[in-house]
């Protein structure tokens, strides 16, 4: 298979790409295009609204050491998606690179778990825009609580909701362009309007207008000072939830310039970037709001589901609404973006054999995973209606689930590094920690929450509190989601037996011993 890269051709030529040639247009994403895309797909002004509260219950000022604590894995994790995107750039990334380490059972299942995450979250996605789109009406129309109402009655949620992911899959089907072009308006606003927020909680405390003023003290970025295990063991299981999604900017690697090395920078930088900024914001609102458990203190349970909205009035006045703007750019944004990463992994498995070669195709005017887009926009719009209907509870519980399938394939591409680099891993100084320690301990650590979570979550407690014969809800979801993956592998062994066979995607010796050989 070829491994050459044109990236030289002009934007919207499709070329050979990958290990072999898809069809996607090659050179049409650049470094800030990728790290823009990565961003938008992480959401951070959806995610921390939602993740603050929750954990200042748990761990109270040392908020940040728990952000630092949970960007440790993310970080380590990315230095091996790099190593793996350095030698072999395809927009399979887990599928394509745990096959070619472990063999195509792997393999497939990790491209499962990539794709069974993100058809999760986009449903999410579309659940928490349609709510902050009323939300926001509801504050500009000066109607407290009437219009945000709307958004429970399950009728209206789940048509604007389907509307909200038929505008998300219309621009995801167009070509990258498209998508970069709205991103960088979307996330400058949402990472501007953070800033903002964040600079007059600074403010409002300097001027003695804070809620409940707090000194910043170092120890909030010591992780030792957090004092109880569980509490840690809590804040790594966070970072899962508030920085995955760095990771597209790997499956566009047949699109970018310079596919080698880009993405793998992008990762590192949105990486970084988000750290940076959640540890502004965590900051911010600490120093103004304390984590008393009155009134907008952080502390407060009955805030805790959507901090920024409460604490926008006292922070910025008349313009509070830009923040819940903000968070519904957020939750839209990240809805377009997450597109990328599925139908990428679907057109890949498609391409090599293991998925029907209806999901190879690509658009012939965009040059994008057209069919593979359609069908992860289908597959979620009809899980979010049904569960939408059935029970909240099962809805939100599926989604709980999602750290677990993000463990699952995070962890096996990081072992997958370890494993295919195996013969070169002392070959120097740098191999041994970016090839062989980083991943190892990133992908260990993500194996033990994955544990955990698994075992936490047969408590019929966990979550919702909803259980099957004293089994949680969030538990028998995981083992189902895990399971119908392993039920398509099988039917799709059976029915394209050469990828299982090793004809398609081969397992690949690593570039020392490819050398040797020759």
């Amino acid at each position: 298979m070829s491994g050459q890269h044109d990236t030289d051709v002009v934007s919207g030529d499709p070329v050979s790409g990958g290990l072999s040639k898809k069809g996607l247009s090659a050179g049409t994403v650049g470094l800030i295009g990728a790290v823009v895309i990565g961003i938008s797909c992480i959401a951070p002004a959806y995610t921390l609204t939602a993740a603050l509260g929750p954990t200042v219950s748990e761990v109270g000022f040392q908020v940040p050491a728990i952000i630092l604590v949970g960007f440790i894995p993310m970080l380590l994790v990315a230095f091996g998606y790099r190593e793996l995107n350095r030698a072999m750039p395809d927009s399979g990334t887990s599928f394509t690179w745990a096959t070619r380490a472990f063999g195509p059972w792997v393999g497939w299942l990790a491209g499962w778990g990539l794709i069974a995450a993100t058809i999760l979250v986009l449903s999410n996605l579309a659940g928490i825009a349609v709510e902050f789109l009323f939300l926001l009406i509801d504050q500009l129309a000066g109607s407290p609580g009437t219009i945000a109402e709307l958004a429970f009655n399950p009728f209206i949620n789940v048509v604007v909701c389907l509307l909200f992911m038929l505008g998300a899959t219309f621009i995801s089907y167009r070509d990258m362009q498209t998508t970069q072009k709205l991103q960088y308006f979307l996330v400058t606003f949402q990472v501007l309007v953070l800033v903002i927020f964040s600079v007059a909680a600074f403010v409002a405390v300097a001027n003695g207008n804070a809620f409940d003023a707090s000194p910043v003290e170092l120890s909030w970025f010591n992780p030792f000072a957090v004092g109880d295990f569980a509490a840690v063991v809590a804040g790594l299981s966070l970072s899962i939830f508030i920085f995955w999604g760095w990771d597209v900017t790997l499956t566009m690697n047949e699109e970018t310039k310079d596919p080698e090395k880009t993405p793998g920078r992008a990762a590192t930088l949105t990486v970084i970037t988000i750290v940076v900024l959640y540890l502004l914001i965590s900051v911010s609102l600490l120093a103004f709001a304390g984590t008393g458990t009155e009134g907008v203190g952080l502390g407060n349970e009955e805030i805790q589901s959507n901090v920024f909205f409460y604490l926008s009035g006292p922070t910025l006045g008349p313009f509070a609404f830009l923040v819940s703007l903000a968070v519904l750019t957020s939750s839209a944004s990240s809805l377009q973006s997450t597109f990328v990463s599925p139908a990428r992994t679907l057109l890949a498995m498609g391409h090599y054999g293991a998925l029907p070669p209806k999901f190879a195709s690509v658009t012939p005017r965009f040059f994008t995973p057209g069919y593979a887009t359609i069908v992860s926009a289908v597959v979620a719009s009809v899980f979010y209606a049904v569960m939408r209907f059935i029970s909240e509870d099962v809805l939100w519980d599926t989604i709980t689930t999602l750290g677990m399938m993000i463990c699952f394939y995070y962890g096996i591409t990081a072992f997958a590094c370890v494993w295919y680099f195996r013969r070169q891993l002392f070959d120097s100084a740098r191999n041994v920690f970016f090839m062989f320690l980083f991943p190892l301990i990133g992908g260990l650590i993500l194996l033990f929450l994955f544990g955990k979570t698994l075992i936490d979550s047969m408590d019929p407690d966990y979550g919702s509190g909803s259980n099957i014969g004293g089994l949680g809800l969030v538990f028998i979801l995981g083992v189902v989601v895990i399971g119908l993956g392993v039920v398509i592998m099988i039917w799709q062994a059976i029915k394209r037996p050469a990828f299982f066979r090793g004809k398609t995607l081969s397992l690949d010796a690593p570039p020392s011993l490819r050398r040797a050989r020759r």
